[in-house]
């Protein structure tokens, strides 16, 4: 009996290995817009379609640094799920906190003028909207720490998008019956122990998404502090913010079987 090689076999099998581990290549582009008279400066990522038509949309909403490498990061491992994603700015082009300090200050100027700040959102939102290749029916807003207040500030305002999701975001409101103007589906993932927003706001968040009927889910997530899936956070939980790799895991986790059930 004739022997056949095995070369094709192996050639084939190393090509099944190797497949999966590629990247796909990840578009970037800075897009300057305005809210008013103020200039803005966000981040615009996808992948190259591998078919023609629109696809869904995913708003990211920054942490209180401001639009950084982080969210960058973030905004291309959307991208390789297959979404378009823009990565707003909500302080303004080229104004980026220097420390935790002036980080507090900007972000509480923010958080002082829910108005403002929901007003800058929105200018984010329709940056994403208008993109030609979006379906604008199918956009959901994500957020990080101030960025999980913004995106329930955005979906507080009204504002037609399918599906809000908070990362260790500020979940009070100086207004809770704008809850009632909520269209979208709403996912809060909280760390268990987060000192920055403790039990009373979660509680009272909890009525006010009840009062209002909206269509909401809550997790929580044993043992994380704030800014649980920042890297750069350290590992101490004693500080009140450190990066928890199981609650990172578990609460990405969530936000894309979210994603899969707003976008169908």
């Amino acid at each position: 009996m004739m022997k056949r090689s095995i070369a094709p076999f192996l050639i084939a099998l190393t090509f099944l290995i190797v497949v999966p581990t590629l990247h796909a290549e990840v578009d970037k582009k800075e897009v300057s817009y305005k809210e008013g008279d103020t200039d803005l400066q966000g981040l615009l990522v996808q992948t190259p379609p591998s078919e023609p038509g629109k696809r869904p949309g995913v708003l990211i909403c920054h942490q209180w640094m401001g639009l950084t490498d982080y969210e960058e990061k973030r905004a291309e491992m959307l991208a390789e799920l297959g979404y378009v994603v823009f990565a707003l700015d909500i302080y303004g082009k080229g104004v980026r906190p220097a420390d935790r300090g002036e980080a507090a200050k900007t972000a509480g100027m923010y958080k002082g003028d829910r108005e403002l700040l929901r007003a800058r959102a929105s200018a984010g939102l329709k940056v994403l909207q208008e993109q030609p290749n979006v379906d604008a029916s199918k956009i959901a807003v994500i957020g990080y720490c101030f960025g999980g207040t913004t995106a329930l500030e955005l979906a507080r305002s009204g504002a037609d998008v399918a599906g809000v999701v908070s990362f260790h975001g500020g979940l009070s409101t100086p207004d809770p019956k704008l809850a009632e103007q909520i269209k979208a589906k709403i996912l809060a993932l909280h760390g268990a122990v987060d000192p920055h927003v403790p039990v009373d706001e979660v509680l009272a968040f909890g009525k006010e998404m009840v009062d209002a009927d909206v269509d909401w889910q809550f997790n929580s997530y044993g043992g994380a502090v704030h800014g649980f899936t920042q890297w750069h956070a350290g590992d101490d939980p004693s500080t009140g913010v450190a990066y928890d790799e199981s609650a990172d895991k578990r609460s990405w986790q969530a936000m894309k079987s979210f994603f899969v059930e707003v976008f169908e």
